[in-house]
């Protein structure tokens, strides 16, 4: 970004452009800093309150403090990936309120904001409404599909993606979902809820206690942390841990096949769900777009992406399913592109 478009952003005329993933498990943040150069912002979707120990007053903490400080007590209200009811808008609402003035986001802002594929309308309305109803976005707030946004990250530098007809996937906490686009629009949009992050999760648990023969029960934040820290597809290695035992003492176990065989599992059923589920109906509902965008790379992206080789395990299943040479690219944090591609398109708006 030059020099001059840096101090139109300091103006009070040319609104700032600002991006917002607000993720079941993170949220990123994507705007301008002093300099006129985007900056990310990522931090856990959650909230804690507490009663201020002098006032009495409540106070409000979120991100990976919350998490740290009040384990036991956090709310994450996006778990399902949407605001479900009057409690979760609540926190939502607080939870981004307390975001954005932590980062100084202007109010004077011209704000674009990732929305899953979700056969959710309520829900989907109550995001648009914490996100529409906040501080920021006084020039201009406007959504667009989570997986256009992801996409143009993976395609190039600038917003090339708009001009192309292609698919994308992606990979999230809780939902995994596919369409194809035409110039920005939307093909036979796809989702489903039972391969996601979180179901990788609760399979880890599973497979832990199971590799464990019953003697380790650990909760869904660790393995979510086992995933995120251990996973990989082609390199992964066993890894120690140590859990405190409730008479007391403390235990000692290996975890292997505990994280190797649910990521396994995942990439299998993401094939699955591509190949024999979104892909059919593409096909017939617009067989020359599905013909066009299968001789193009696939964009993948979201959180389960960022696991070392599983874009190209992805990538190699997917060929063998559908008996065909099949390319896939990804961003360079595929957990992040939504807000990093909602950013380009903020920058375009303004």
């Amino acid at each position: 970004m030059s020099e001059a478009d840096s101090t139109d952003f300091e103006g009070n005329d040319t609104p700032t452009p600002v991006s917002v993933k607000l993720g079941s498990t993170r949220t990123v943040l994507d705007y301008p800093d002093e300099r006129g150069e985007r900056s990310l912002h990522s931090t856990l979707t959650c909230l804690a309150t507490y009663e201020d120990a002098i006032t009495g007053a409540e106070r409000a903490l979120f991100g990976e403090e919350a998490a740290v400080e009040y384990p036991d007590t956090v709310r994450y209200m996006l778990r399902s990936g949407l605001p479900e009811n009057e409690d979760g808008v609540a926190d939502a609402e607080r939870f981004f309120e307390e975001l954005v003035d932590a980062h100084d986001v202007p109010e004077h802002s011209a704000v674009v904001y990732a929305v899953p594929t979700i056969d959710n309308e309520e829900g989907v309305d109550n995001l648009k409404h914490v996100i529409e109803g906040s501080a920021i976005g006084a020039a201009e707030t406007r959504s667009f599909p989570e997986s256009l946004c992801g996409a143009i990250p993976a395609y190039g530098d600038g917003l090339e993606a708009i001009d192309e007809v292609f698919i994308s996937v992606n990979m999230g906490s809780t939902t995994l979902e596919a369409c194809a686009y035409r110039r920005g629009e939307q093909l036979t949009p796809f989702s489903t809820g039972s391969v996601t992050g979180n179901e990788v999760d609760r399979w880890i648990v599973a497979a832990v206690e199971e590799e464990s023969q019953g003697r380790v029960h650990i909760d869904r934040t660790t393995a979510r942390e086992y995933k995120e820290t251990h996973a990989d597809v082609y390199d992964f290695e066993p890894f120690t841990d140590v859990v405190q035992q409730p008479g007391g003492g403390s235990h000692e176990f290996t975890v292997d096949r505990g994280v190797r065989d649910p990521v396994d599992r995942y990439i299998d059923d993401a094939v699955e769900a591509v190949a024999n589920e979104f892909l059919p109906e593409l096909a017939n509902d617009h067989m020359k777009p599905y013909q066009l965008a299968l001789g193009k790379p696939i964009a993948v992206t979201g959180g389960m992406a960022c696991i070392p080789g599983l874009v190209e395990e992805f990538e190699k299943r997917l060929s063998a399913e559908l008996d065909r040479d099949v390319t896939v690219v990804s961003p360079d944090d595929p957990a992040t592109a939504a807000a990093e591609g909602a950013g380009r398109i903020a920058e375009r708006l303004v």
